[in-house]
Order: structure tokens, then sequence, then C-alpha cells
């Protein structure tokens, strides 16, 4: 089963409506019509529109990088998943590290996400991972077990190939710290089984699982030639486009 790559940029919580335009356009006229690998950008929230418009008549795919479980209603500030489809989004990520860490995210709330985001045609980005006190006690695949599990309660079958899963090692965020290689694949060949219990053997052959921790183009083709690594979930390197397009050339030199 050869999986197309895919290589996801979160731009997090920078870059103006203006900036993200420069931006995406700058990643269009380099890579814009690449068809081997999948590409999706997924900048804040206030620049969905402007970089949709940016990326029209490109391969590369709009995401967002997070929605509200509820489709409408009394939720100050937050966005839904009607609202992003408005816009032509494709992805969403979900269950991101940040969103647990710092804004107290649960497994279950997550999860809520995950089902919605399929109701409405996006495809979900659900990340798992654990932190350094984590890995250094020898928790690692129970705690991403745990999240994996509770992330994916109550997905169907038929839905779950929309599904990606990204590994992200929590201590290798933006540290600069990376997971060796060993370490990456060893944790995505856990979640590949894990997702063949879930689903069966031939879904999770065709279920994609990003590596999102300070992939950069240094590292990648090594990553990316992982039988298990299927692309990466891009922080830092997504915000300057010579350093993602050359990811995504990686990505295509690894498929």
């Amino acid at each position: 089963m050869i999986r197309k790559k895919l290589i996801a940029g979160n731009w997090k919580m920078n870059k103006t409506s203006a900036d993200a335009v420069q931006l995406a356009s700058e990643i269009v006229l380099a890579i814009g019509k690449v068809t081997d690998v999948d590409i999706v950008v997924c900048p804040p929230f206030t620049a969905l529109e402007s970089t949709g418009k940016a990326l029209d008549g490109s391969t590369i795919k709009l995401g967002a990088q997070n929605m509200h479980p509820e489709v409408n209603g009394a939720f100050t500030g937050e966005v839904s998943a009607p609202m992003l489809r408005s816009f032509f989004t494709t992805h969403v990520i979900l269950g991101h590290s940040e969103r647990r860490q710092y804004l107290g995210e649960t497994d279950e709330f997550i999860n809520k996400k995950v089902l919605t985001a399929l109701k409405n045609q996006l495809r979900p980005i659900l990340c798992v991972g654990e932190t350094l006190a984590e890995r250094e006690s020898g928790a690692t695949l129970k705690v991403v077990q745990t999240q994996l599990e509770a992330g994916l309660e109550g997905v169907s079958k038929d839905l779950a190939t929309s599904v990606v899963i990204a590994y992200e090692p929590v201590w290798a965020i933006g540290t600069g710290k990376v997971a060796t290689t060993e370490q990456a694949q060893e944790v995505h060949a856990f979640i590949r089984t894990l997702l063949a219990k879930a689903f069966g053997e031939q879904i999770a052959l065709k279920l994609r699982i990003l590596y999102g921790g300070s992939m950069k183009p240094a590292n990648a083709p090594e990553l990316l030639s992982q039988k298990d690594i299927d692309g990466g979930l891009i922080g830092g390197a997504s915000l300057e486009a010579r350093s993602f397009v050359d990811l995504v050339k990686a990505a295509v030199a690894a498929k």
C-alpha cells in the first residue's frame, strides 16, 4: 500500500491576512502544481478567506487550526465547522498539544470535534503525543494509545480514511529537539497497529500518520523514508516559503 505523502503547514498564531497572502502566493508559485504529494496550509482564522483566495487554482488545500464541536450557538470567540466549510476549508487540526496544554482541552472534547468535522466533510488532523516527563517515565505508548482511542471514539469504518493522525512528541515541538528516526518510526508503527485493531488492517494501511515534531529540510528525508511516516505537520518551518517548499520536495522524493 503506497500512501500519498501529506505535508501540512501549521502557521499557529502568526501572519496577518496580508502576510498570509504573501506567504501563500510564494508557496503557490513554487509548488502550486504538485500532485505527487498532498499539501495543506493552515493559517489563523483571520486569514482563512484571503489565503483561500491566494490558493485558488492551485493543488494546495486550505486547513484550519481548530474548531468548536457545535455547529452554531452562544460560544463567543469560537468558529464552527460550517463556517470553515464556507471558506472551502478541507482540513482542520484538532487536539494540538498546545490546546491540550494551555487551554485544557480533554480527549472527550477533542473527540466531539473529530465527529463534528467528519459530519461536515472536513478531514480532521488528530494530534497525539507525549510530554518529556511522560517519555522519560516510559509512558509514551500508553499516552498515545489513550489519546488516539479516545479521539477516535465513535468514528465509523466508512469515515475512518478521512482522518489523518499526527504524532507530535510535545518535547520536540518548537524546541529544536527531534525524536530520533527510530523513536518516531516506533510510535508511528504502534499507532498503525492500534488503527488496525479499531478499523481493520486494510483501513489502517490507508490512513496517513504524520510526524509533528520539529521536522525541517535537514531531517525530513530520513524521517519520510520510514515505513509508517506519511508526511509532516510542520510548525516553524512552514512560516517561510523556502523551507516549506523544501519539505514538500523532500516528500516528493521519498514517495
